[in-house]
């Protein structure tokens, strides 16, 4: 089948929502990684914190993320893909219910971090379950709605802090049932939470993990139910020859390898998710609301912004799912690393020219424009390229036998990176914003040639025949 034909092939109704409804964990990640956006102050304030502990709260979520994450894979491999989704539900859920109704910044750190499990359970388990039963000439665009969910998360959080704080007159003000706005923000996502373990239990089990499991009979019933017009037996012999592959290569579902301890394929995909943070798109998500607020904005006026900057991630995921089964990968994120590289140099520069110190900073003339502007087209340059296609590609160049596994381990080290990135942006910030965004810059820069040397297309092959383009020279093939 030609690329053209491909890319314009119909997609089977049932496919599209299983797609959906796995995303619903990215909503939720989403959701709860953002919500903290517009309680930030207002907790600051609530439990008398300093700049540290602050800090410390907004990120400790990130290590419940990494945490979760390595732990998803353990638990998608031994007992499948929907029980790890009914977990995170009920994480999420209980988090929220315990942040809304903390009574300490203890306990309040406590229930982030129970929330962090969640998010990291469903980092992992929503790319590889939508990457398993996607078809092969959709699963770019399938895989995608991962990230579009988790941005529309950012959307409906930034939105519902808005709302709160500007109906209760201030995210510190009471609201409804006298209970402070900045707390309903928390509870805000019991909804989803309850939403997302209604839905995994409407799902079948992933296809692939059925054939490692040596259920072949009910495997086959969930291939010929989500697309019935391709070749189930072809599906069926391409992963036993994988998982064949592997027991010929001694690895038997091992992670490890020659390559400091680990595969080498595992390796791009930590590289891929470590570069996804360290061009630092979570600050302007995190700590948007507070920075803005600092070079001039007001309250109201920075979560506008705030929520502004989150539709914009919308719909430039939008385009990603539409062009990544066209073009291919590798051009999308070549392209994005160098308008990330760009614009995040333009905000270096942008800061440069700030006067005050700490908090207490403005851009002067039309140096605040530049910044808005720049922030704006970083957050473009991400959501079309490495927002959505870092996902696709961990959801396909892994073995199927470790592919929870590995992308746990890839999804880990992206929340520790996301951790380090959080935790250190206000340190930076208040020594140096310039010096704080171009180093995100040179991260940007590094990515470009990352991909270009390392990261080969995978565009329009079944996952069997992506995982192969990653395996070294010399290695055992079937």
């Amino acid at each position: 089948m030609s690329t053209d034909k491909q890319t314009t092939a119909r997609i089977p109704k049932r496919v599209i929502w299983l797609a959906l409804a796995g995303a619903v964990g990215g909503f939720l990640f989403g959701f709860d990684s953002s919500v903290v956006n517009g309680a930030v102050d207002a907790m600051k304030d609530e439990f008398a914190l300093s700049e540290a502990v602050t800090g410390f709260a907004v990120a400790v979520a990130l290590l419940g993320c990494a945490a979760g994450a390595y732990l998803a894979g353990k638990v998608a491999d031994r007992y499948g893909r929907i029980p790890a989704m009914k977990l995170g539900a009920l994480l999420f859920f209980v988090s929220a219910l315990g942040t809304g109704f903390a009574f300490s910044v203890w306990d309040l750190i406590f229930w982030r971090l129970v929330g962090g499990l969640g998010i990291g359970l469903a980092s992992v388990i929503a790319p590889a379950y939508i990457s398993e039963i996607s078809p092969r000439h959709v699963r770019g665009r399938l895989a995608s709605l991962q990230q579009l969910a988790i941005t529309t998360g950012i959307f409906a959080a930034l939105l519902s802090d808005a709302l709160f704080a500007t109906s209760a007159g201030g995210a510190h003000q009471a609201f409804w049932l006298g209970i402070e706005a900045w707390r309903w923000m928390f509870l805000a996502a019991a909804v989803p939470a309850v939403l997302y373990g209604v839905i995994s239990y409407t799902l079948p089990e992933s296809p692939r993990f059925l054939v490692v499991q040596g259920k072949e009979d009910l495997a086959r019933k969930v291939f010929d139910s989500i697309a019935p017009d391709e070749d189930t037996d072809r599906h069926l012999r391409e992963i036993r020859e994988a998982i064949e592959e592997d027991q010929l290569a001694g690895l038997k579902g091992s992670l490890r390898g020659k390559s400091f301890g680990l595969q080498a394929v595992v390796w791009i995909g930590i590289t891929l998710s470590v570069l996804q943070q360290f061009v630092g798109i979570n600050v302007i998500f995190y700590y948007s609301t507070t920075l803005w607020k600092a070079v001039g904005f007001q309250e109201k006026d920075s979560l506008a912004i705030s929520v502004a900057t989150s539709v914009t991630n919308i719909l430039v995921t939008l385009v990603a799912i539409a062009l990544v089964d066209r073009i291919g990968r590798r051009p999308i994120l070549l392209a994005g690393s160098v308008g990330m590289a760009v614009s995040l140099g333009a905000m270096a520069l942008a800061f440069a020219s700030a006067t005050g110190t700490g908090s207490d900073i403005t851009l002067p003339g039309a140096w605040g424009p530049v910044a808005l502007v720049a922030a704006n087209v970083f957050v473009i340059s991400f959501g079309a390229s490495w927002g959505p296609l870092v996902w696709v590609l961990l959801g396909e160049i892994f073995p199927a036998r470790i592919r929870a596994r590995a992308l746990g381990l890839a999804a880990a080290a992206q929340w520790i990176a996301n951790f380090a990135i959080t935790l250190s942006f206000p340190v930076m910030a208040a020594g140096s914003l310039p010096l704080t965004y171009a180093m995100y810059a040179l991260f940007a820069a590094a990515s470009f040639f990352f991909v270009m040397y390392k990261v080969p297309e995978t565009n329009g092959m079944s996952l069997e025949q992506a995982e192969t383009l990653f395996v070294p020279k010399g290695s055992v093939k079937v």
